[in-house]
């Protein structure tokens, strides 16, 4: 089956980045969003339900917010044409959720992150019981226009990937913050500072990620002379183990709120 026609229910800003990249690879959109007064180019925008006449969808997009959900997609469990599936970005909102809400319709539920405004996003994909071979395809291919997609088996993992991909920009953030306020500390200027700090991460993390780079311990100890100035760097960030618990402790807090909003 083609997923050619597709409605967007509700267009934030995660719809919206995301929209962006999803409009590249050729299928017809519709938004329905109320609240937004342009669309990008090649998009139809609607304010209501009503507006969409008797027309039918191949994919729904479910991109409101949670609470939402049991008083909007009801209305559109007619819409959905055979066949088709039901694609949700709606945070903290189950698969079996959205399938009661949308009649028993195919629901694959979606984690994006940030980075996907920008294409480099990693989103975590889980297709429940009732999506087909080629729905959960269709839906992999429009995710992976954003970025990475790791396809998780439930949502338990989906939480897993939330803790660890979908807060994990806002620790790489922190992390750089705190980097770029201690080179300040060390005399340089705030622009200064910045410039160092990000493009050393930058650098590093493209050297990590080249095809065939070695494993990251490698990396860090061919930077690491004994006795020299990354050694006694490394000594004082991690040399009793404190950021290693640091961040575990991070991704099990992130996993068990998740788990809490779910």
């Amino acid at each position: 089956m083609n997923f050619n026609n597709i409605v967007m229910i509700g267009c934030g800003k995660m719809g919206g980045a995301l929209l962006n990249h999803w409009m590249t690879g050729g299928e017809n959109f519709t938004i329905v969003d109320p609240a937004l007064d342009s669309a990008p180019s090649g998009a139809r925008l609607v304010a209501d339900i009503e507006a969409l006449g008797d027309e039918n969808f191949d994919v729904v997009i479910v991109a409101i917010k949670p609470q939402m959900i049991n008083e909007v997609l009801p209305g559109y469990a007619s819409r959905l044409a055979e066949g088709g599936y039901v694609l949700s970005i709606a945070a903290g909102c189950s698969a079996q959720r959205i399938a009661r809400a949308m009649n028993g319709a195919p629901v694959v539920r979606v984690m994006p992150n940030l980075p996907a405004a920008v294409g480099q996003g990693v989103s975590g994909l889980y297709a429940g019981p009732e999506v087909g071979a080629d729905q959960g395809a269709h839906a992999s291919a429009m995710m992976e226009r954003a970025g990475t997609v790791v396809t998780v088996d439930d949502e338990d993992r989906l939480d897993r990937v939330t803790a660890v991909a979908g807060s994990g920009p806002g620790y790489v953030f922190e992390i750089a913050r705190a980097y770029v306020a201690a080179a300040e500390e060390q005399g340089f200027s705030a622009e200064d500072a910045r410039a160092m700090v990000l493009g050393t991460m930058a650098g590093a993390l493209a050297m990590a990620m080249e095809d065939g780079a070695p494993d990251l311990e490698t990396l860090r100890n061919s930077v690491t002379s004994k006795g020299g100035t990354t050694a006694a760097g490394l000594a004082a960030l991690n040399g009793d183990e404190t950021l290693s618990r640091l961040m575990r402790v991070t991704l099990q807090a992130a996993y068990e709120r998740a788990v809490e909003l779910r």
